[in-house]
Order: structure tokens, then C-alpha cells, then sequence
């Protein structure tokens, strides 16, 4: 009996090792969106360092928690649940090491425009950064919980960032007109926004996953569900 038992445990003891690491990830990654988006509101450059320099630690626990992921399938042949949601750590964390990727290169932009002499406080940079950041803790707060409730929640947040994403790349094409010799560093505001844009869409892309590994059934949100929802 106890033989039974043991490699359950085990494989519940490995699950919660793997909640806790997700959320050292996304902690991570919301530290590092937070400081590339901050040093590009400021033009700081050691903010954008700093930003840069944290990806390495994205990096380190993408792989350790990818290979804890191979381990278990390899050793305890998980099942039904289980094994849902073993995949959609795997997919996660896919996800999660992308908005690191995407903060570098937000940090980048910054020192790009700075070089350029050029400005940012024209868009509410912060405002956008606090809607993506509550939709990735959401979608990590959803996967620890099991909760296959959140996805309108994040959907509809998802939804505020693209409004967002529209208006503030119209202000920047208004700013790149009444500024002609602005135009390089603009250029590169419209790219830094739409960096911002993609980290809202990974972390749509975590609450998707939860809701599969939760219920069994991928879902994936359309503008019709948020009219109806």
C-alpha cells in the first residue's frame, strides 16, 4: 500500500515546488516590466541596465523549472490533471520568460532614445504599465488557485490595454507631425508601446492555459465573449 502512496506524494510534493517557482518567475518578470517600463518613462539608463541585467534570472529558472517539468513526466508518468497541469507550467513559463525577453527590449528602447535626445512623457507610459502588470499577477494569482473563473476578468483588461495601445500610438504619430525632428526616437516609442502591448497578450495567453488545465477545455477569448460577457 504505502508503495502505492509514495509516488503520489511525490508528485504532490513536486506540483506545489512548481507553484512556488511559477510565482518566483512571474515576481520576476513583473520586477523587470516594472523597471524597463520606469526607466523608459524617465529615459533613466541604469533603470534600462538594471532591467537588462535581470533577464538572467528569467532565464535560470525558465530552465530549472522546465527541466522539473521533464523530470516528473519521465518519473512519475502523471495523469488526467496532473498532467494538464505539468503541460501548462511548460507553457507558462514559454510565456513568462517572453515578457522577459520583451522588457529587455523595452530597457533597450530606452537608451536608443535617450542617445536620441529625444522624450517619452508625451504618453501615460504608467498607466499602461499597471494594467499589463495587474494581467500577468492575475493569471499567476489564477494558476496557484486553480481558478478557471479569472479569464473575463483579464480578457476585459486585455481589452483596456489595446484602447490604450490605439490611442497612445495615435499620440505618437500627433507627436512625430508637430515634431519632424523628433521623428527617430518617436519611432522607437511606437515600437517600445507596442512591446508593452505583447506582454498584455502573453499574460492572456497564461489565463487561457489555466483555464485548460482547470477544466480540460482550451478557450480562447474573442471580441464577441466580451460583448456578451
Amino acid at each position: 500500500m504505502s508503495e502505492g502512496i509514495q509516488p503520489r506524494k511525490v508528485l504532490t510534493v513536486e506540483k506545489e515546488a512548481l507553484e512556488l517557482e511559477i510565482l518566483e518567475m512571474v515576481n520576476k518578470a513583473l520586477a523587470m516590466f516594472d523597471l524597463a517600463v520606469r526607466s523608459l518613462n524617465t529615459l533613466d539608463r541604469d533603470l534600462a541596465k538594471q532591467a537588462m541585467r535581470a533577464d538572467d534570472e528569467i532565464d535560470r529558472l525558465d530552465m530549472e523549472i522546465e527541466e522539473r517539468c521533464l523530470d516528473l513526466l519521465a518519473l512519475q508518468q502523471p495523469m488526467g490533471s496532473d498532467l494538464r497541469e505539468i503541460g501548462t507550467v511548460l507553457k507558462i513559463i514559454t510565456d513568462i520568460e517572453r515578457v522577459g525577453d520583451l522588457s529587455v527590449d523595452i530597457a533597450k528602447i530606452t537608451l536608443k532614445i535617450e542617445k536620441e535626445m529625444g522624450r517619452s512623457d508625451y504618453i501615460d507610459l504608467p498607466r499602461m504599465a499597471s494594467t499589463v502588470s495587474k494581467m500577468l499577477s492575475e493569471s499567476a494569482q489564477a494558476f496557484v488557485r486553480k481558478d478557471a473563473t479569472h479569464l473575463p476578468l483579464i480578457a476585459e483588461l486585455e481589452d483596456q490595454v489595446d484602447g490604450m495601445y490605439r490611442d497612445f500610438r495615435n499620440q505618437v504619430h500627433a507627436y512625430m507631425v508637430s515634431n519632424p525632428d523628433q521623428v527617430v526616437a518617436a519611432s522607437w516609442m511606437l515600437l517600445a508601446v507596442h512591446h508593452m502591448e505583447r506582454v498584455a497578450d502573453h499574460a492572456l495567453n497564461m489565463a487561457e492555459r489555466v483555464v485548460f488545465m482547470v477544466t480540460g477545455e482550451m478557450r480562447q477569448i474573442v471580441p464577441d465573449d466580451l460583448e456578451r460577457g
